[in-house]
């Protein structure tokens, strides 16, 4: 283990217990959309206001209305339409998912290319997370989406110091630094935002294999969603003995199927990653 990562390490480890992290703010949009759809007297119309502020969230929103996993028996031509079959809730995590992908880009090259791998990796995890949510379990799907989005946002920090301090460190270091500290800062990050309880926890408990949990919840979920995009790859995740995880049961998959295989859920998957993208 090298000095500079040693560093790096204890540099933000001192931050993050001091609170002088900067950690990034929700972007606006988000807020926007998040605030209507707390506020109880608020009504679709004023949900459609804020997204076609921003013509690219609302085409996206379109999309996902007239993609495989909604499609009704009609197009939706417009956002009006869209919010109305997606409903508040769904549309409000999604704009909010989607509204976070601009925080994911930078000016050096490297981080560029590191920020956008991390965005594409939450992308697949979340639709993975949509259909495994839809498919096993009681939890919600726009809530497991967002789950899946935002399990990597520790990432963004560290990311931005390394560009900020132009620290020059070798990749596999900076895996290192990311995989050890991104957990603990991206639950910070998720309570100052103030995500629900059991949102907060995704990023410190998505990859604890051992973890046990009175049911299923997002957290599952989203380890779930991980390991089925590693199976059958040289990631060291797919070594491991998954029927020792208890996540898979607690979320009545059997950890010895490959979903690639099941066609019908497949196609889900491909379309909820799609989408997101």
């Amino acid at each position: 283990m090298s000095n500079i990562a040693e560093i790096i390490k204890a540099d933000l480890t001192a931050a993050i217990e001091n609170d002088k992290l900067v950690l990034p703010t929700l972007p606006e949009a988000a807020l926007q959309v998040r605030e209507i759809a707390e506020s109880e007297d608020s009504a679709i119309g004023d949900l459609v206001k804020v997204i076609s502020n921003d013509t690219a969230l609302s085409a996206r929103i379109i999309r996902v209305c007239n993609s495989p996993l909604f499609r009704g028996n009609r197009a939706i031509e417009n956002l009006n339409m869209a919010v109305s079959r997606l409903g508040m809730a769904y549309t409000s995590n999604l704009a909010m998912g989607l509204a976070m992908q601009q925080m994911f880009q930078a000016t050096s090259d490297m981080i560029d290319q590191r920020l956008r791998a991390t965005w594409q990796t939450s992308t697949e995890v979340a639709g993975v997370c949509h259909v495994l949510a839809q498919h096993y379990t009681k939890l919600k799907p726009d809530q497991a989406t967002l789950a899946g989005l935002v399990h990597l946002i520790g990432v963004l920090p560290i990311l931005r110091y390394v560009e900020d301090e132009d620290v020059q460190i070798s990749s596999i270091m900076l895996d290192n630094v990311i995989e050890e500290l991104h957990p603990r800062i991206g639950a910070a990050i998720l309570k100052k935002w103030d995500f629900p309880k059991d949102l907060q926890n995704v990023p410190l408990e998505y990859a604890n294999f051992q973890r046990e949990a009175p049911s299923a919840d997002y957290a599952d979920l989203v380890m779930v969603a991980n390991l089925q995009l590693v199976a059958g790859s040289e990631h060291r995740w797919a070594e491991m003995d998954w029927s020792a995880i208890s996540a898979f049961d607690r979320l009545g998959i059997d950890p010895n199927i490959d979903m690639n295989e099941e066609e019908d859920l497949n196609a889900q998957m491909e379309a909820a990653m799609a989408l997101l993208q």
